[in-house]
């Protein structure tokens, strides 16, 4: 295994020379209004209450101390994981294939463990990779924040006030040594490794054509595990914290329980405000969410919204479902607004505790509280089941294609493994929409790898006839407009 400075090194080089990644993250300008982290030890530096800029929207000063009292860099730090562990994956290819890289077993999950858990004391300098036009204002993973990791907060981890236990009740992903959200991220992480070292080499994989998959996490079975691990770990860290932790209401002290009377260990909130601030973090949306269109989210969401030259990652950068929300608006056919929704549920409930902090919630006051969750989290989770029923129909359409010039196995594989990891999402909020029972049959529907082209017609036919009733189950649990759904070929819908 590597040192932790030549661990460094390659994760700096790998990042220097990855290719740009633009999978990142709002609404119209109609949608807004004109008018410590948990269990962690608190967030350093950033959580003692960021200077407000003129142009956020989410800002709120503290009825308490006066000063600024928004503050979820932690969370922010942990959409960076996500996203640089994805860009760092989908740079191994090319150092390979250069010559740069000749991995050994054991180095592909290091390097990918370098992200997932995360040390400050190892990676706290190093230079991060995203960095949206003209620019992020941070430069280093310490400059968002610090001892942060996303191991700690996989569902299943963070176990206090969890409303399953995720070290047996995972569903959807059924694998021999997969007991847990975490085990089945590190199961991915070996898949890939093993795929990386034959890939040095020579051992190449072929897709049912005969012709070399296109990159290392994109296996002969069409699994493509860049997106795999992305989405999952969205919805196991980001979408499981934020609904089942921080604006949950079942734990005494947590969540929508907690202290509301006093400021929080002196910083310049009530652990309440906190907690919410940490949940709409979790969300990902910039703090001038409503000011943006969907598609200045969709297509560039960091954009330097105070004109200062940078992009600053924690308030002016759309993160992770939030752009989703906006992707989703933009393409119905039958129109939408989750980002709407969610913003106004997120900021109305922080204005409700701004105004109230200090003293105890009435009950109608935590009552009207959580309806205003309740209004974030469906808007939020909307917007992970229409983008499930969006790559259930490029799925359906990539099948369409089998036997043609236009069929692209690397699309294919990316389209389904998006599908499926955004699907894994739903059990991690206990007041999903969609049943326990209906969740199972939908994921025994999409399987566990696609249905390639070197299947028989019967078996291609009833695969997309199966993704087409899932389609359903999803639209009739959300009340999804049929004429989002699309048609049987995966057309004019979502």
């Amino acid at each position: 295994m590597k040192t932790h400075t030549s661990l460094l090194l390659t994760c700096f080089f790998a990042m220097a020379c990855s290719g740009k990644d633009t999978d990142s993250g709002t609404a119209d300008g109609t949608d807004g209004l004109s008018d410590t982290d948990g269990e962690d030890t608190g967030d350093t530096g950033e959580d003692t209450g960021d200077a407000p800029d003129l142009t956020d929207a989410y800002a709120f000063e503290s009825a308490l101390s006066g000063e600024n009292s928004v503050s979820y860099s932690g969370q922010v730090f942990r959409h960076l994981l996500i996203d640089d562990m994805k860009a760092h994956l989908g740079g191994i290819t090319d150092r390979i294939n250069e010559g740069a890289f000749y991995p050994v077993a054991g180095d592909v999950v290091e390097e990918l463990a370098f992200y997932y858990d995360f040390d400050s004391s190892v990676g706290g300098s190093v230079p991060i990779y995203t960095s949206p036009d003209p620019g992020a204002l941070q430069t280093t993973y310490d400059d968002v924040s610090s001892d942060k990791d996303l191991a700690g907060k996989t569902a299943g981890n963070d176990a206090t006030g969890q409303h399953k236990d995720w070290t047996t009740e995972l569903v959807g992903w059924d694998q021999d040594g997969v007991t847990s959200p975490e085990s089945l991220i590190r199961t991915w992480f070996v898949e890939i490794d093993e795929q990386a070292v034959a890939w040095g080499a020579g051992d190449i994989p072929l897709d049912p054509s005969g012709a070399p998959v296109p990159a290392v996490y994109v296996s002969p079975e069409g699994l493509d595990y860049q997106q795999l691990l992305q989405k999952f770990i969205r919805g196991a860290v980001a979408f499981s914290q934020g609904a089942d932790d921080y604006l949950d209401d079942d734990t005494e002290g947590k969540g929508l329980l907690s202290d509301h009377t006093a400021l929080d260990d002196g910083k310049p909130y009530t652990a309440l405000e906190h907690q919410w601030d940490e949940g709409f973090g979790y969300f990902g949306a910039a703090r001038s969410y409503p000011d943006w269109t969907d598609a200045e989210i969709a297509d560039t969401p960091g954009r330097d919204v105070n004109g200062d030259g940078a992009v600053d990652l924690t308030r002016e950068m759309n993160w992770g479902h939030s752009v989703n929300a906006a992707k989703r608006d933009r393409g119905a056919v039958a129109a939408t607004d989750y980002t709407a929704e969610a913003w106004l549920g997120f900021y109305n409930g922080r204005a409700l505790l701004a105004e109230t902090a200090g003293t105890p919630l009435t009950e109608a006051q935590a009552t009207e509280l959580a309806g205003y969750r309740d209004q974030a989290l469906d808007a939020w989770e909307k917007a992970l089941a229409s983008t499930v029923v969006h790559y259930i129909n490029d799925t359906l359409q990539d099948m369409g294609t089998f036997g043609t010039d236009d069929y692209d196995f690397g699309n294919h594989a990316k389209h389904w493994s998006e599908m499926k990891g955004f699907a894994l999402a739903f059990q991690f909020n206990r007041r999903s929409p969609m049943s326990d029972a209906d969740f199972a049959a939908m994921h025994a529907l999409m399987g566990q790898a696609p249905v390639l082209e070197d299947a028989d017609q019967s078996v291609q036919d009833d695969y997309a006839a199966a993704l087409i009733e899932a389609r359903t189950l999803i639209g009739t649990a959300y009340g999804f407009d049929p004429a989002n759904l699309g048609d049987d070929n995966g057309e004019n819908g979502w």
